[in-house]
């Protein structure tokens, strides 16, 4: 059986070789990079900050030792100003080269690149996967929705759902209003843009009570729709709220 499927698998790559999920250029395997795409890649790793995941800078020179000890340490505006989510983490630092991988899936139908995403995501949020009852994406409005067709963080949630055997409530959160495109607002607009824009859903009040959820987003810029849905589920009985997204900004909430 495991010949036949083998033998399956390179007939399809024969006639649907695997392409790179940035550039689109033929790789070895499905969900892969290609060598120079993997080169740009930055895939965020420690030392960084135990709250909201933000990359700290050290010098080139700092030890190992000393990346692992600050992988124990808020950030400045975390200590300063603790989130109302309980954790995040992010695959890889927002730049322009994942820029494009965003893009891809969020606006140009790209939707074959999710399992392969939610494969670098699960590295970065490995423990944060382990011990969440519950997955939920990040919520599109209705209409936008419909005029997109599909909620790339819902992929991505699936996905994540599949590779750690855990259950996914794509509705768990509804956005109650459309509310504008955030790309050039700042924290503070963007705090007052989401503003009780989500709601939980009521049949799924009971799923959440004493459970901890993780949150499932494209992308992590200020962090102000993921405090906002954690708020949610915490008013309503979750027991902690992470998050897990594909990239995040690289700077502090508070910027």
């Amino acid at each position: 059986m495991s010949f036949l499927r083998g033998a399956g698998r390179r007939a399809i790559d024969v006639l649907l070789p695997p392409r790179c999920l940035s550039c689109g250029a033929v790789v070895d395997e499905p969900g892969a990079l290609c060598a120079p795409c993997w080169g740009k890649a930055a895939f965020i790793a420690p030392p960084h900050c135990a709250r909201c995941g933000l990359a700290f800078e050290l010098p080139p020179q700092a030890s190992d030792s000393t990346n692992e000890s600050l992988g124990a340490f808020d950030c400045a505006a975390c200590a300063a100003d603790p989130p109302a989510f309980d954790r995040a983490r992010a695959a890889l630092a927002y730049d322009d080269h994942t820029k494009s991988l965003v893009l891809r899936l969020k606006h140009a139908d790209a939707t074959h690149t999710a399992p392969g995403l939610a494969r670098w995501m699960a590295r970065a949020g490995a423990e944060l996967l382990d011990q969440c009852d519950l997955i939920a994406p990040v919520p599109l409005h209705r209409w936008r929705l419909l005029w997109r067709r599909y909620n790339q963080s819902a992929l991505l949630a699936l996905a994540l759902g599949r590779l750690a055997a855990k259950p996914v409530a794509p509705g768990l959160l509804v956005r109650k209003r459309a509310t504008p495109q955030q790309g050039h607002l700042g924290p503070a607009q963007r705090r007052a843009n989401v503003a009780g824009a989500f709601a939980l859903k009521a049949r799924h009040a009971a799923q959440i009570l004493g459970k901890r959820v993780l949150l499932i987003d494209d992308v992590l810029t200020t962090g102000a729709t993921a405090e906002e849905c954690a708020k949610v589920l915490k008013r309503a009985g979750a027991a902690a709220v992470d998050v897990l997204t594909l990239a995040r900004v690289n700077r502090p909430r508070s910027i």
